[in-house]
């Protein structure tokens, strides 16, 4: 594997001055520095350059501040370049690969000169750090260095790359407002792998599906699995797809693409209308290789950028321009929900010879690599995938102004809402939901709506003074759709946001409930032959005493007209001119 021979030179004054030593430099990339020290490396470079500059931008659960240091000017022509490193607090190569690039910077290397003409880094050395000071020579067990690391969920056990659009955790909370502030072109997310051994030293994953604008896919095409890639390549890497085998045990079944959703960074990024990359350095390849590889992902991307100057802020331009035009199209429609089509094209893959065996501890087979017989295997590779569901974005979501998580929510997230100030009746289009089956295990923190039953109906609603209307013709729309259409797999409803509405909150004692059903019973034939028709077709109901008085109880005027009635509504452009003053 070439190793990245960083250069010297001692010119000052004028021109470039001594590139600092990096604290994992000193250690000859074995180790990685701890917060303390790596905030002081930063501190100096900072104190040595009017090019850096840092701050806080929020705190952990355990009250460490997280920091963010910006490179370059933030100029309306440059192109914002967001990178985070050490989302999982052992993968960590990205932080030390990013202080390498900075200390080029704070020196006035020509070639870093070049990045700041044309693009402004932001750079968070650090995303999990509570995490990322839970050091240990046992964090990653399947991890070849650095000696120490840390570990990959937070101090509240949370999995900062599943929570950007549900925004439990106080790091991402942070992290999504200076999104906001910066409004980056493209997000490079570092990670190190798990799972299989091969012969490459870096995969990557983009989203270029149809959740992905073509003006962006055409951009990735062009620069990143274009010319970055080729030079990576002259550079001497090793590059896949990201690789997610279908069977850990056998290789040749090939690997998958899962779709990444916008709980991960590369999914929202794309919901927020950017490129979003993952990087993913191999786990077996030495702490060294994978500090250089990142790095030259990283400046590869930039010296890019210099090149082709003003080129994906075109891009992203024209996705804001386009996003708010949707909003007049009738025709318009989303995906929400992708799977893999299932269809394989053969793909190249550099592995290395194995061997399975039956394990007599697991009982399961047992595969092991062996790296000095590198071998390419044709295998298949199920890169395509498909829209499950897709929805037609209303003009408008109107929420209550009782749900004040969810709104606070898409406030963290840059969504614009508006009040409403007056009170009104419009037609909407209203959910009414039903038969929630919740998740057998909890997940980040959350137990989950796994599956209900989703009508949709139209009727006359009231709206309040305090409302809050989110109007669709803003850049961020998707990110709305994400978090308010029911049936999006990460949306608010899923992660039991909403998960009262589907609570009984009135009930009739049974002796009232008795008389109540022989009454209506004796009214209606109809309704009683209803009755009858579900005690004989569902056998659970019928020994449920319970059940069958409040079925009743349900068909009367007693009932809870809003049990299972999703608030948020879906407004057309008719009712959001109703909204309108004076209307």
């Amino acid at each position: 594997m070439r190793y990245l021979l960083i250069v010297l030179v001692a010119f000052s004054g004028i021109g470039e001055a001594k590139r600092l030593e990096t604290p994992a430099e000193s250690e000859k990339l074995l180790r990685t520095p701890d917060a303390a020290t790596t905030f002081a490396f930063i501190d100096r470079l900072d104190a040595a350059s009017d090019r850096i500059a840092q701050h806080a931008f929020g705190s952990t659960p355990e009250g460490r501040p997280l920091k963010v240091v910006i490179a370059g000017e933030a100029l309306p022509d440059r192109e914002i370049v967001f990178v985070q490193a050490g989302i999982h607090g052992g993968e960590i190569e990205g932080k030390d690969a990013g202080l390498i690039l900075l200390a080029e910077i704070a020196a006035g290397e020509k070639r870093a000169l070049r990045w700041l003409d044309h693009a402004t880094l932001v750079f968070v050395p650090i995303l999990n750090l509570d995490g990322h000071e839970r050091r240990s020579k046992f964090n990653r067990i399947n991890q070849d260095g650095p000696v120490e690391m840390g570990w990959r969920a937070t101090s509240q056990r949370l999995n900062l790359n599943r929570d950007y659009i549900k925004a439990d955790a106080p790091e991402m909370r942070a992290l999504l407002r200076l999104i906001n502030q910066w409004n980056p072109d493209i997000l490079i997310d570092s990670h190190t792998t798990n799972g299989a051994d091969y012969q490459y030293d870096l995969t990557w994953s983009m989203d270029d599906d149809v959740t992905q604008h073509p003006r962006l896919r055409a951009w990735q095409a062009e620069a990143l699995t274009g010319r970055v890639q080729k030079q990576l390549e002259r550079q001497g890497h090793l590059i896949a797809p990201y690789i997610e085998l279908n069977d850990g045990t056998d290789p040749m079944k090939g690997f998958t693409n899962f779709g990444a959703g916008p709980r991960y960074s590369t999914g929202y990024a794309v919901a927020r209308g950017r490129v979003g990359l993952l990087l993913e350095t191999h786990m077996l390849k030495p702490y060294p290789d994978r500090v250089h590889a990142t790095y030259d992902v990283i400046t590869a991307i930039l010296d890019d950028i210099a090149a082709h100057p003003g080129a994906l802020r075109a891009a992203t331009r024209q996705v804001d321009a386009d996003m708010v035009a949707r909003a007049a199209d009738p025709n318009a429609s989303y995906p929400i929900r992708l799977v893999n089509a299932g269809v394989a094209e053969d793909y190249a893959f550099k592995g290395f010879e194995w061997t399975v065996t039956q394990s007599d501890v697991s009982g399961d087979n047992w595969i092991r690599y062996d790296p000095r017989k590198p071998k390419t295997f044709t295998v298949p590779f199920f890169r395509e995938v498909k829209i499950a569901q897709a929805v037609a974005p209303p003009a408008a979501y109107l929420i209550p102004a009782q749900w004040t998580g969810v709104i606070e929510r898409l406030r963290l997230h840059g969504v614009r809402l508006l009040r409403i100030d007056h009170d009104v009746r419009v037609s909407a289009d209203v959910s009414r939901l039903s038969n929630p089956q919740y998740a057998t295990a909890s997940f980040e923190g959350r137990v989950a709506i796994a599956t209900f039953a989703h009508a949709r109906e139209r009727r006359e609603m009231p709206l309040r003074a305090g409302d809050w209307l989110v109007p669709m013709n803003q850049p961020l729309a998707n990110i709305a759709l994400h978090v308010l259409e029911p049936d999006a797999p990460d949306s608010a409803l899923r992660w039991g946001d909403f998960n009262s509405i589907f609570e009984q909150r009135e009930y009739a004692d049974a002796r009232v409930a008795e008389q109540l059903a022989r009454d209506m019973m004796a009214k209606d034939a109809a309704l009683k032959t209803a009755f009858e028709t579900k005690l004989a077709a569902e056998p659970e109901f019928a020994k449920n005493p319970y059940a069958r008085l409040n079925w009743f109880v349900q068909q009367s005027d007693w009932r809870e007209w809003d049990l299972g009635l999703y608030p948020v509504l879906r407004l057309d452009i008719a009712a959001v001119k109703a909204l309108q003053p004076g209307s």
